[in-house]
C-alpha cells in the first residue's frame, strides 16, 4: 500500500516537472525564437500601413530604403516624397513654380523591436512587455533639395497588435530652436493615430500646444489646437466616420501690421452611410482677425445633407481628386457633369439650418433649405432640376451693413428697389421659396426663364 503511493506521488511529481519543462520551453519560444518570425511580420505590417496610409493620401509616395532585421529587433528607413496633387498645387500657388522633385523629402528611421514580448524595448523609452508583433521608436528629419539634412523634434512610439492594426504616438516636448536669424518655440505636443491596412479604419486624438515662430519681419503663432474622430472607408470611395477640430488664435503678423489669421474656430463633422445613401452634418463656428476694411468677422454654420446616392457622391469626389485643382472651372464641370447630373436624379435634401456672417455692424442671418426631388434619368435636364426642386431662403441683413454696401457699390440699391429686400425694424429681409417651378420673393411672384436653364 505504502509503495503505491508512493508511486502515485512520484507519478504525479514527474507530470508535474514535465509541465514546467513544458512551460519553460514555451516561455523560450516565445522570448528566443518568435522576434525571428515576428520581425518579418512587423516589418510587413509597417510597410502595410505607410503604404495605405500613402494610397489613402494619394499625393506621396513611400518608399523603403534599407530594412535590416535582427533577431530581436530590426531598424529600417522609409522616405516620404509629395507628389502631384492638390497639396503640390496648393504649394505651387502659395510659393510659385515649382517640381515635386524640389521639394524637401521627409525620412523616417525607426527601430523595432519585435517579438510576442518584446524584451528588448525595456532598454529604451516607452518600452513595454505587453503581447502583440512589437513596438517600435521612430524619429524624422527633413532633407533639402541641397543635400542638407534637418531633423524634426519629438519622436513616434509606435505598437503593432496581433491584428495587424498599427497605434502610433508622436510626442514633443516643450522647446525651441534658432537658426538663420529665425526662432521657433513650441509647447508640449501628443498626437495619437491608430491605422489598419486591412479594414481602413482610421482613429485619431491629438492636442498642440502653443507654438510661434519669428523671423526679423514676420511672426506666426498660435495658441492652441487639438482634433479628434475616427474614419472608416465605403465600397462607394468616400470615408465616413466623425471629426472634432477646435482652433484658438492662429496670427500672422508682418512688419508690425495688425495680426490676420483665425481668433477662433471650431468644426464638428458627421457622415454616415444608410443602404445606398450618404449622409452628412456639420457644425461650424469660426472668428477672424481683424480683417481690413471689415473689422472682425465671425461665421456661425449648422449644415445637413441627407438621402443623396453614395456612389454618384464617390464618383463626383475621385473625380475631382484625380485632375487636382483646376483654374478652368468649366473643366472641372465637365470632368464631373454626368456624375452630378446621376447625383440630382437620385435627389436628397441639402439645408443650411443656420449661415450667419458678423460684422463690426451688424450679423447677416440666413437659413437656406433646399429638396431635389427624385427625377427620371431618361427626361432629366438642368430645367426639370428646377421644376422638381422645393427651396426657401430666410435671410436678414442689418440697415447699417446694407447702407455699407450700397455706400460701396450703389448698383446694389436696385435689390431695395426691386422688392427683394424689405426693410422690417432696423433689418432688411428677404423671404424666397421655389415650389414647382414657382418662385415667389416676399410673397411677390418672380418669374424664372426656364428656357435660359439648360
Amino acid at each position: 500500500m505504502l509503495a503505491s503511493i508512493r508511486f502515485g506521488y512520484s507519478s504525479w511529481g514527474l507530470i508535474v516537472k514535465k509541465g514546467v519543462v513544458a512551460v519553460l520551453v514555451l516561455l523560450a519560444v516565445v522570448v528566443l525564437v518568435s522576434p525571428a518570425i515576428v520581425g518579418r511580420m512587423a516589418e510587413k505590417s509597417m510597410d502595410e500601413n505607410l503604404n495605405w496610409a500613402a494610397s489613402e493620401a494619394g499625393e506621396v509616395t513611400v518608399t523603403s530604403e534599407a530594412f535590416t532585421r535582427g533577431w530581436f529587433s530590426s531598424e529600417g528607413q522609409h522616405r516620404i516624397e509629395l507628389r502631384d496633387g492638390e497639396l503640390l498645387t496648393a504649394i505651387q500657388t502659395l510659393s510659385g513654380p515649382v517640381e515635386a522633385s524640389d521639394l524637401p523629402v521627409l525620412v523616417i528611421s525607426t527601430r523595432i523591436d519585435h517579438g510576442l514580448i518584446p524584451v528588448t524595448s525595456m532598454s529604451r523609452d516607452k518600452g513595454s512587455l505587453a503581447p502583440g508583433l512589437g513596438s517600435a521608436i521612430s524619429t524624422m528629419r527633413v532633407e533639402l533639395p541641397d543635400g542638407e539634412a534637418i531633423d524634426v523634434p519629438g519622436t513616434i512610439y509606435s505598437k503593432f497588435s496581433l491584428g495587424g492594426a498599427l497605434h502610433s504616438n508622436y510626442l514633443l516636448e516643450a522647446g525651441e530652436h534658432a537658426e538663420g536669424g529665425m526662432t521657433a518655440r513650441w509647447a508640449p505636443t501628443d498626437i495619437n493615430v491608430t491605422t489598419h491596412p486591412v479594414s481602413g479604419e482610421t482613429a485619431f486624438k491629438g492636442t498642440v500646444g502653443p507654438l510661434s515662430v519669428v523671423d526679423d519681419n514676420q511672426k506666426i503663432s498660435l495658441s492652441a489646437l487639438s482634433f479628434e474622430g475616427q474614419q472608416a472607408p465605403t465600397k462607394f470611395g468616400i470615408a465616413v466616420g466623425n471629426v472634432e477640430f477646435a482652433l484658438d488664435d492662429l496670427a500672422v503678423v508682418v512688419d508690425s501690421s495688425q495680426p490676420t489669421g483665425i481668433k477662433a474656430m471650431s468644426v464638428i463633422a458627421t457622415t454616415d452611410i444608410d443602404g445606398d445613401d450618404i449622409n452628412a452634418s456639420a457644425t461650424m463656428n469660426m472668428a477672424s482677425q481683424d480683417v481690413p476694411g471689415l473689422g472682425e468677422v465671425a461665421i456661425d454654420m449648422v449644415f445637413d445633407l441627407s438621402g443623396a446616392d453614395a456612389a454618384a457622391m464617390g464618383r463626383v469626389q475621385q473625380t475631382l481628386e484625380s485632375i487636382g485643382a483646376s483654374q478652368d472651372p468649366m473643366a472641372m464641370y465637365s470632368a464631373v457633369e454626368d456624375d452630378l447630373k446621376a447625383l440630382f436624379t437620385y435627389g436628397f435634401d441639402m439645408n443650411f439650418d443656420q449661415l450667419d456672417v458678423t460684422l463690426p455692424q451688424g450679423t447677416i442671418s440666413s437659413k437656406m433649405l433646399f429638396s431635389f426631388g427624385e427625377e427620371d434619368p431618361a427626361t432629366f435636364d438642368w430645367t426639370s432640376l428646377l421644376l422638381g426642386t422645393e427651396a426657401s431662403i430666410d435671410l436678414s441683413i442689418p440697415e447699417a451693413v446694407v447702407a455699407m454696401i450700397v455706400q460701396a457699390n450703389p448698383e446694389a440699391a436696385m435689390v431695395i428697389g426691386g422688392g427683394y429686400l424689405v426693410l422690417r425694424g432696423d433689418a432688411y429681409e428677404m423671404k424666397a421659396q421655389l415650389k414647382k417651378g414657382l418662385l415667389t420673393v416676399n410673397g411677390a411672384p418672380i418669374p424664372i426663364p426656364l428656357g435660359a436653364v439648360r
